[in-house]
């Protein structure tokens, strides 16, 4: 048997090193963690690239373990494994419950359109997902993320960190840049908690993206239940 993982997320890193030699890491970003895992980078050409790779590379389980803001690769993944006939499972960590305190938003573009002229925004949202902001000249940002983007907004500072980040660490950094907003996709998990719990100890306004509709599959919250799945697979024709 050889399992697909379609990785980026510390989970995906998790099932790799569970399953070993019969899985195979698949990444599109280039500052993962160094790892052993065996892997391969870049980008498939959409579903069809995908499916195509599933049957050359005789691939009979595809585990999408991807961020849960990564929509597109999802619908990929789903029309592929469909295209490829093998089995799909998503393994996708919890969203972080809902706080009546949080204004919730369906987007980034409505994330930014909420901002009031004259915030301190820190951006918990990705080096990808900037470009809504950047007409928003009338606000300071202090953008974090893991990669660096390609731009930045007109008014701020930029942080490369890769979490977790301490509850310490998280109220030191909103303080010292007078944060009066956060931003953050609902990306669940524990690593990048604290900025959350930071927020809320020092009355800061936050906006919570939603997550986006994903397809229908079968889905598991764990590493362990994802081994469990891949383990009966084993056993299937």
């Amino acid at each position: 048997m050889k399992a697909l993982i379609l990785g980026g997320t510390i989970e995906a890193r998790r099932l790799a090193g569970a399953l070993g030699d019969i899985a195979v890491l698949s990444l599109a970003g280039t500052t993962e963690a160094p790892t052993s895992i065996p892997q391969r980078r870049g980008g498939f050409g959409g579903a069809e690239g995908l499916a195509c790779y599933l049957q050359q590379e005789n691939i009979s389980a595809l585990i999408d373990a991807t961020h849960p803001f990564a929509a597109k690769i999802s619908h990929n993944a789903a029309q592929a494994a469909k295209q490829a006939d093998i089995p799909l499972l998503r393994l996708c960590r919890p969203a972080w419950p809902l706080d009546p305190a949080w204004q919730m938003v369906d987007d980034l573009a409505q994330a930014a359109a909420a901002l009031p002229k004259g915030a301190r925004v820190l951006l918990s949202v990705g080096s990808r997902s900037l470009q809504p902001f950047l007409p928003r000249p009338d606000l300071w940002f202090l953008s974090r993320s893991i990669e660096p983007a390609a731009k930045y907004p007109p008014h701020g500072a930029s942080l490369l960190q890769r979490p977790p980040f301490s509850l310490a660490e998280e109220i030191s950094l909103m303080k010292a840049h007078r944060i009066t907003h956060l931003v953050s996709k609902n990306s669940g998990g524990r690593a990048t908690k604290a900025k959350l719990e930071a927020a809320k100890a020092l009355g800061i306004h936050i906006l919570m993206v939603n997550r986006p509709q994903l397809p229908a599959v079968l889905e598991v919250a764990t590493v362990a239940q994802a081994v469990n799945w891949v383990e009966n697979q084993k056993g299937t024709p």
